[in-house]
């Protein structure tokens, strides 16, 4: 359930020249934790992340053809290039395929939450590729699988995760666009300790969560301080778990015991801060 309802009914009309399209999915993704873990001398930081996946999402239409187009719709669609700057072109072009590509997008941009990368995993998903993108990014791989999973190094060390249970979430964002290179810019710290031992059962996942991290957080409400009113936000909610914020920011996450309870601190979220996005959803 959106909070801005005006955007939640922005949908795009597939064009009938398009009826025989290829769709696809691209989950936000979500990083429970995030661990910076060192630097590399050329320049990539090393991560220990975990990745869950949410049942919000852009969506995608891909109809084969001659040359490589495309076109943005949908309630998010403003400032997204249409053209080689979108990480989905790039990997349509990656995978030596040609058509049209329509991507509605539902996801804010520059929030942490995958945006093009999502994009770009999901093309890939769709033509059935196979091989590491992380040429086209960290979060490439991770999203390409779009499955719960651990995610290390700068992106391309990938293991699925089996024993994670799912989450009841409320995503928000406030409308501000973060840069990643300038949350990391303002990062003291670059080797930091890596994620402790997974769980083995479901059941000890969230007291394990509680005791991990995101080492960006900090840096990110120096670039964009909304951040630390939604951490407040979703802390003024009942039964919150977990509040935390996503990869490099702005969007945040509240975790919950049930869905309910989640798309009841959304409601109470959406009735002071309309302006912002908020969906209740569930992470796997």
């Amino acid at each position: 359930m959106l909070c801005c309802k005006k955007r939640a009914r922005t949908r795009c009309k597939l064009p009938q020249t398009d009826t025989g399209a290829t769709r696809a999915f691209a989950p936000a993704k979500i990083n429970l934790t995030l661990h910076v873990t060192g630097q590399r001398d050329d320049g990539y930081h090393l991560l220990d992340s975990i990745v869950v996946f949410a049942q919000v999402g852009d969506r995608l239409w891909l109809t084969k053809g001659a040359g490589l187009n495309m076109d943005i719709c949908g309630p998010f669609a403003a400032g997204v290039p249409a053209d080689k700057r979108n990480l989905a072109w790039r990997a349509a072009e990656l995978a030596g395929w040609q058509g049209h590509i329509r991507i509605e997008k539902n996801l804010p941009h520059g929030g942490g939450i995958g945006g093009g990368s999502a994009d770009a995993g999901a093309v890939l998903r769709a033509l059935g590729v196979t091989q590491n993108a992380v040429s086209l990014g960290a979060d490439v791989p991770v999203c390409q699988r779009g499955q719960a999973a651990r995610m290390r190094g700068v992106g391309d060390q990938i293991k699925g995760i089996t024993t994670i249970a799912p989450f009841f979430a409320v995503l928000v964002n406030p409308g501000v666009h973060v840069a990643t290179p300038d949350v990391f810019q303002l990062l003291d710290r670059k080797e930091n300790s890596p994620l402790d031992p997974l769980p083995s059962t479901g059941a000890a996942w969230m007291d394990w969560l509680v005791s991990q991290r995101n080492d960006l957080q900090g840096p990110a409400t120096q670039v964009a301080p909304a951040i630390v009113d939604v951490v407040q936000a979703l802390g003024g909610t009942k039964h919150l778990l977990l509040a935390r914020m996503s990869g490099s920011g702005s969007t945040c996450f509240g975790l919950y015991p049930t869905l309910p309870d989640a798309q009841a601190a959304a409601q109470s979220i959406a009735a002071d801060h309309p302006d912002w996005w908020c969906v209740a959803t569930t992470l796997s």
